[in-house]
C-alpha cells in the first residue's frame, strides 16, 4: 500500500466558511435521509510507470443503499436523467419503465462496471439464500466515471469481494469524502476529485423534507471552477495536473492541459484544454414523490453542476438518479394501493434544495481530496482550502 493520499477528514466547505445557501441536515450528507447507508472500498497501491495488471492502482467502489442492508426491503420510486450520455448507468431502462429502483446503487470506474454489476447480483442471491425465488432476475444500477489518468484502469483491479465489502460496510451517519471508493482516482475541475455529499432540510412550513445528494465528480476544466460565485480556478493557476517522471506526454494529456511538474510553472490559459470527464449524482429524499417528479428532481442536478463551472462537454458523461424513500409499502402491493404524492405546486423548494446540495457536494469532494500521484507519475493537486478562502475574500464573499 502506497500512502499517496491521506484519508483523514479535512474541514468541509461549510466548516471553512464558504457561504452556501440553504440549511443542511445533521451530517450534511445523503444519509440525512433516514434509512440510507453508504459504504466504500478504496484500492491504492503501486507507483511510477504504468504496468497493466499491476498498477499503479487508484480506484474502488462506493455503495448507496436506499433502505439499508435488508435484502427484502421495498423498492423505492425513482427517476433518472442524462445531461450528456458519454457514460454509463446500468439498469436505467427498467427504472424508466417501472418507476422503481430495486436494490443498491454502486459507483466505480468505467471498466469495472461489468464485474460490479455481476457482484451485486451475486450478493443478492447469497443474501436471499433458501428464500431465492424460482424465478429471479436483477438489473442492478451501477454507474461509472473514468479514472485512467491516475489508475491502471485496464488492469481490472476491482473484484467481486471488493463490491461485497463496499455494500456490507455501508452505514448511516457521516460519509467519508474525497479520494475514496469509486472516486479514488477521479479529477474534478482540474483538481483532485472524488466522492462528495451534502443535504438540505426544508422548514416545517414547506413540509420539513430532506434532500441529500452524493456525487462522484470527475469533470470540468480548472479555469472554469467557481465556488460561491467566485472564479477560483482563475485565481489558482500554478497547480495544474502534471507529470513527475520522464515520459513523453500523450496528445490527450496535452489537450487536457497536463505539463511537466516544475517549481513555479503555471497553467497555460492561451488555449482551451479539452474537457474529458464525467459526474454521477445520486439524489435522495423523503418527500413523497412519484417517478415523473423524481425525474424532474434529477434534471435539477444540472444547475448545481453549472454553478461550479461544468457545462456537459461532448466528452463528459453526466448521468443522475433520484429516488424517494416515502410510500414504503407501495411497491409490494399485489393489487391496487394508495399512496401519497406531493403536489407539483409544492415541489419547487425541493428543486432549489437539489441545486444547492449538488453544488456543495462537489466542493466538499474537492476539498476533501488531497494531492495524489498515480499512473506514470501523473500528479493531481488537492484543492488548497487557504487559497480558496483567499479568493473568496478577494471577491468579498467572506471576511
Amino acid at each position: 500500500l502506497l500512502a499517496v493520499c491521506t484519508l483523514h477528514a479535512k474541514p468541509r466547505a461549510r466548516e471553512l466558511g464558504v457561504p452556501f445557501d440553504g440549511t443542511p441536515g445533521p451530517h450534511n450528507a445523503i444519509t440525512d435521509v433516514a434509512g440510507i447507508e453508504v459504504g466504500h472500498v478504496t484500492l491504492i497501491s503501486g507507483n511510477g510507470k504504468l504496468e497493466v495488471g499491476r498498477g499503479p492502482v487508484r480506484t474502488g467502489a462506493t455503495a448507496i443503499l436506499p433502505r439499508g442492508q435488508d435484502i427484502n426491503a421495498a423498492p423505492v420510486f425513482a427517476g433518472t436523467f442524462s445531461l450528456n450520455g458519454n457514460g454509463e448507468m446500468t439498469g436505467t431502462a427498467w427504472i424508466e419503465e417501472s418507476g422503481f429502483l430495486e436494490g443498491p446503487i454502486l459507483l466505480t470506474n468505467t471498466h469495472s462496471v461489468g464485474v460490479v454489476r455481476d457482484a451485486v447480483i451475486a450478493w443478492k442471491t447469497k443474501k436471499l439464500g433458501a428464500a431465492l425465488p424460482n424465478i429471479f432476475w436483477s438489473l442492478p444500477v451501477v454507474a461509472e466515471t473514468w479514472d485512467g489518468w491516475l489508475n491502471d484502469i485496464n488492469g481490472f483491479h476491482v473484484k467481486p469481494e471488493h463490491v461485497r465489502e463496499a455494500i456490507t460496510s455501508a452505514r448511516s451517519g457521516a460519509v467519508l469524502e474525497g479520494a475514496v471508493g469509486g472516486g479514488t482516482g477521479m479529477i474534478c475541475l482540474g483538481f483532485k476529485g472524488g466522492i462528495g455529499t451534502a443535504s438540505r432540510t426544508l422548514p416545517a412550513a414547506q413540509g420539513g423534507y430532506t434532500v441529500g445528494v452524493l456525487v462522484q465528480c470527475n469533470f470540468g476544466n480548472q479555469r472554469n471552477l467557481m465556488i460561491a460565485g467566485v472564479p477560483v480556478g482563475q485565481e489558482i493557476t500554478d497547480l495544474a495536473a502534471c507529470r513527475t517522471i520522464e515520459l513523453p506526454l500523450t496528445a490527450d494529456e496535452e489537450a487536457r492541459g497536463f505539463r511537466r511538474c516544475a517549481p513555479g510553472a503555471t497553467r497555460d490559459d492561451t488555449t482551451e484544454p479539452t474537457e474529458l470527464g464525467s459526474i454521477i449524482a445520486v439524489v435522495a429524499t423523503d418527500a413523497p414523490l412519484l417517478p415523473h417528479q423524481l425525474k424532474r428532481i434529477a434534471t435539477r442536478v444540472s444547475l448545481g453542476i453549472g454553478r461550479v463551472g461544468g457545462f456537459a462537454s461532448n466528452g463528459s458523461g453526466d448521468i443522475f438518479i433520484a429516488f424517494s424513500t416515502a410510500n414504503p409499502g407501495t411497491a409490494m402491493a399485489n393489487d391496487s394501493t394508495q399512496l401519497t404524492m406531493l403536489s407539483n405546486a409544492r415541489i419547487s423548494t425541493l428543486f432549489t434544495a437539489t441545486v444547492q446540495a449538488t453544488e456543495e457536494a462537489i466542493v466538499n469532494a474537492m476539498l476533501a481530496a488531497q494531492t495524489m500521484e498515480g499512473v506514470n507519475g501523473t500528479r493531481v493537486y488537492g484543492l488548497p482550502a487557504p487559497r480558496v478562502l483567499d479568493a473568496l475574500r478577494k471577491y468579498g464573499r467572506v471576511r
